[in-house]
């Protein structure tokens, strides 16, 4: 199974296992960046809904860990910034999920919709060197 399949398949709540954003993306990057799968879980529980209070994207801060724990430099994790920025007009969670209401974008859509996005973006940027 490659990133995305289990990306989309934890976005399910396989056995009634919630995974927020933030773990939706850690969990299936944890054998890129040295951790087991439950420890990454962890890792990213208090991370979704914008650190639980709407604040900075979750999908966006887990990139962020995984570049960072994958030894990534600064220059391709501020380009991921920028790039969602620019694609999004904002890292704020409560803005984001605003907006999505705003189009008529259910919460659940537009949040896997992040996801799926950073996902296929984490891995392209995996595959390149530092």
């Amino acid at each position: 199974m490659n990133h995305l399949e289990e990306t989309k398949l934890l976005r399910q709540e396989p056995g009634g296992r919630h995974y927020n954003c933030a773990q939706s993306l850690l969990v299936p990057f944890a054998a890129e960046i040295g951790m087991e799968k439950e420890d990454a879980y962890a890792l990213g529980t208090f991370f979704g809904a914008g650190m639980m209070h709407g604040s900075a994207c979750g999908t966006l801060t887990a990139a962020l860990m995984i570049l960072g724990k994958a030894g990534k430099d600064k220059e391709t994790a501020k380009k991921l910034v920028d790039d969602f920025l620019a694609a999004h007009g904002t890292t704020d969670c409560r803005c984001l999920l605003t907006a999505a209401e705003e189009k008529g974008i259910a919460r659940k859509e537009n949040c896997d919709g992040l996801v799926f996005d950073m996902c296929q973006k984490l891995a392209a940027l995996l595959t390149k060197t530092k």
